[in-house]
């Protein structure tokens, strides 16, 4: 599903641009079951992350959340088992891999600015990566709606943002922008430095990640915690594998 160009550019930069996977329908729909969700949730909107001890920073002022995705519709089927995803996850991960977790992230007006991080506690030896990520693009991602950021090759270097930057929160003299219309889908390897920017608008820049790791490593959100009867019949012995369920 992925070209040997495609495999290596990943690999030799840390990111790749899969094109647009969902078409302009889609991308209503999905948006508009995530409207239904954020009105039903309310304040309770993204509570399975904070009940997770593996995510850091489980509540974000300058974002909205929705997690656990899976259970919420077969609607988010297709953002944890398309396989162009799935060949860009193993071209990162080996084939022993499994969804870590499944949400959604909107940056606000004005908000949304993180500063570069790695998903992961440290640097990784040998190219012995543990973590990858796609991230859906439900909105154009543009120069000024808070669009995320990635420094292409950093996932290879033996430093963290942390570690070598005054202030990680600012511009990287090598960060690129994730530019790309709706509907588009980027693979990044989590230990690639990256983060969202600033949302300049006055509308929220939406996005959902289907997050995955290594099977021997926890996941973010406990998939056989949550896991429904509804979830487990429709999604069959792929997508179990894949929830590691």
């Amino acid at each position: 599903m992925l070209t040997t160009e495609e495999i290596e550019f990943l690999d030799t930069n840390g990111y790749l641009d899969l094109g647009q996977l969902l078409t302009a329908y889609q991308v209503n729909q999905v948006n508009e079951r995530i409207d239904e969700l954020m009105w039903s949730e309310g304040e309770n909107a993204g509570a399975e992350l904070a009940e997770s001890k593996y995510i850091r920073h489980p509540k974000e002022e300058g974002a909205d959340r929705l997690a656990n995705l899976v259970n919420k519709g077969s609607i988010f089927d297709v953002f944890y088992t398309h396989p162009r995803v799935l060949a860009g996850i193993e071209a990162v991960l080996g084939k022993a891999y499994k969804l870590s977790s499944l949400n959604y992230r909107a940056a606000k007006p004005n908000q949304g600015l993180q500063k570069l991080h790695v998903d992961w506690k440290n640097t990784v030896v040998n190219g012995s990566y543990k973590v990858c990520n796609s991230i859906w693009l439900l909105d154009d991602f543009t120069a000024t709606n808070g669009s995320t950021r990635i420094v292409p090759k950093s996932h290879k270097l033996s430093s963290l943002p942390d570690e070598v930057m005054a202030d990680p929160h600012d511009k990287h003299p090598d960060e690129i922008r994730i530019i790309a219309p709706a509907g588009s889908v980027f693979i990044f390897n989590s230990h690639v430095w990256h983060g969202g920017t600033t949302n300049q608008t006055d509308r929220v820049r939406r996005s959902i990640h289907s997050y995955f790791c290594t099977r021997e490593q926890p996941q973010q959100i406990d998939q056989k915690k949550y896991i429904t009867e509804e979830t487990l019949q429709r999604i069959g012995e792929m997508g179990r594998r894949i929830l590691d369920v």
